[in-house]
């Protein structure tokens, strides 16, 4: 509830007393919360939203607006929206029931209108928005929008939602082979390079393979420098080869952001693994 306070002067022959102070409260006919379903974010990824609406009142709420601002931050003279709606994702519920969805509109703000609240009910309205390019990534981050609600008959309330970008490393691998046509008993090269866009570094990943065909007298390099016999694991009957835990670490991305656009750019850490044998 919102509450008030209140004076009184009385003035005479030019003396003026002051009153007790009154204190009273505004119940609310209209409240809002707003809920992000996903625990964290990452480049790309879709978030899910609710925002929950209660009529304390004992008639309906029509024409209710809910206007989120997708996160907008400042960035020089300009706002920068991290969040971008997913068209028709809106759901409506009113008193548990799900009603035709409403009208819905993105753009640097998402408005969804046409929304009725019923009399001493409530209504749960649910959508998406994926993570854009205007997103901070780096660890530490996070996003903060906030709704503001309107209807007839009820002042204006808002709600946030904070979600914090996921520390975590997210690897890729690529595998090439050089040179790709080879007589018997010559040399090849295997190189493995790891990318991790994430943004936490990664000591933990291991590399498996078989090479067929089987490859002799294998040299192993991790980032340029010859590997360590305790690093890794190979058998020349099989052929199957792994790189031991800790062997190697894929650094964390770094994220630019663009003093222009304000679009963030990420450059991968990397980890380049090779192995070289006889066929």
């Amino acid at each position: 509830m919102a509450s008030f306070t209140n004076q009184a002067t009385l003035s005479y022959k030019n003396i003026t007393v002051s009153s007790n102070i009154v204190t009273g409260e505004i119940a609310e006919v209209l409240s809002a919360a707003k809920t992000a379903v996903s625990g964290s974010y990452s480049a790309g990824e879709t978030l899910t939203y609710a925002v929950s609406l209660v009529n304390s009142g004992t008639v309906p709420l029509t024409d209710v607006t809910i206007t989120d601002d997708l996160g907008g931050y400042d960035f020089g003279t300009t706002t920068l929206v991290p969040l971008t709606y997913v068209d028709g994702s809106v759901q409506y519920f009113a008193d548990g029931v799900l009603r035709p969805s409403p009208a819905a509109t993105g753009g640097t703000t998402l408005v969804i209108s046409g929304i009725t609240v019923p009399a001493g009910g409530d209504a749960v309205i649910i959508y998406q928005a994926a993570v854009n390019e205007f997103a901070p990534l780096d660890a530490g981050s996070e996003i903060t929008n906030t709704v503001t609600v309107d209807g007839t008959g009820a002042p204006s309330v808002t709600a946030s939602a904070t979600v914090p970008a996921a520390n975590e490393a997210l690897l890729s691998i690529n595998k090439a082979l050089s040179p790709a046509e080879v007589a018997e008993n010559e040399q090849i090269t295997y190189t493995f390079l790891i990318q991790n866009t994430g943004n936490t570094a990664e000591s933990g990943a291991v590399i498996g393979d078989t090479f067929t065909p089987v490859l002799k007298s294998i040299t192993v390099g991790i980032d340029g420098a010859a590997a360590q016999t305790t690093d890794f694991i190979y058998s020349e009957t099989t052929g199957e080869f792994e790189t031991n835990t800790g062997a190697f670490t894929v650094p964390a991305a770094q994220f630019t952001q663009d003093p222009v656009t304000g679009a963030y750019t990420v450059i991968p850490g990397t980890a380049t693994v090779t192995v070289t044998g006889t066929i």
